[in-house]
This record gives C-alpha cells, structure tokens and sequence, in this order.
C-alpha cells in the first residue's frame, strides 16, 4: 500500500518530466522559427504587421461586417437582405417568413412568436370617432378631445366644469 507522500513524490517526479518535455518541445519549434525567420531575412517587425497584432496609427477598422442574406426567393433565387425598398417577389407578401434564409429564418420565427405573445392594443392615435370627454351646459354641445377646442371651451382656463363625469 502507497502512502501519501509516496504519490506526492511520483506527482511531484512526473511534473518535473512534463516540465522538461515542454520545455524541450518549446526550444525545437523556436530554433525552426529563427531558422525560417533567418533563411527568409525576416524580422520579429515583419511578423507583427503581417499578423496585425502592432495597431497602425489613424487606421480604423476595415473589418466590416458583410450584410448576410436574410430572404431569397425560391423561384429565381434572387436575394435581399432585408435592408432598403423590397423587391417586387416580397413586397406584398404578407409573411415574410417563407423566404428567410439561414440564421434570419430563426430570428424571423422568434420574432413572429413574440410578437405573437405580446399583442399591443392599437398604435398612436385611435381611428374614427372618439367619445365624448367635455359637454357645453348651456348648448349641450360636446368635444371629445381631440382636434381644436371649440370656441365654448377654447377661452376657459379650467376645463374641469365642463368634463362628463
């Protein structure tokens, strides 16, 4: 039966082995790069703008993302990726869904299901005629609201009076 220290020791035996081998293994990849670097008339300068690791001055980022495609018609094949005016083939679809392409069909589905669970009451302004919010005692007249005040309520500082409980 091993003891504790025993294995400590093999532990300890093993990693000085691993140690050594890398450090081995580490040596023989640098000496083929001086090699190479030295055969070619290389400089570690040369390396770090070839590998772009030394950031140039007033340089920005050339790396833009590339717009994927995002719908593609099933009969021509033609593309859109879903920014500017749509093409003739999706203008008037009314689920775009059936022609989005890859990453964007996902997203388009997720979307579709969210927009789905939350369903909003009615954007902006409600159409057509609104109920009536102020009443004229004298006249019986009422306004709803909305558009100009009529000359009746336009002169009153406090419309309160006026309110239909």
């Amino acid at each position: 039966m091993s003891t504790l220290e025993s294995i400590q020791a093999r532990i300890e035996a093993l990693q000085a082995k691993a140690d050594a081998l890398i450090a081995s293994q580490s040596e023989s990849a640098l000496q083929k790069i001086h090699d190479l670097m030295s055969s070619h008339g290389l400089t570690v300068s040369d390396i770090e703008q070839y590998s772009g690791t030394r950031k140039k001055a007033g340089r920005k980022s050339s790396a833009k993302k590339q717009s994927a495609v995002a719908y593609q018609d099933p009969k021509t094949g033609a593309t859109w990726s879903g920014r500017g005016r749509a093409p003739g083939w999706i203008a008037n679809a009314k689920d775009r869904s059936k022609f989005a392409v890859g990453a964007a069909a996902q997203e388009t589905k997720t979307k579709g299901k969210a927009r789905a669970a939350v369903k909003r009451k009615g954007k902006g302004q409600p159409r057509g005629p609104q109920p009536a919010l102020y009443r004229d005692p004298q006249s019986g007249a009422t306004w709803s609201g909305r558009g100009r005040a009529p000359n009746w309520l336009a002169s009153v500082e406090d419309r309160t009076p006026f309110l239909i409980a």
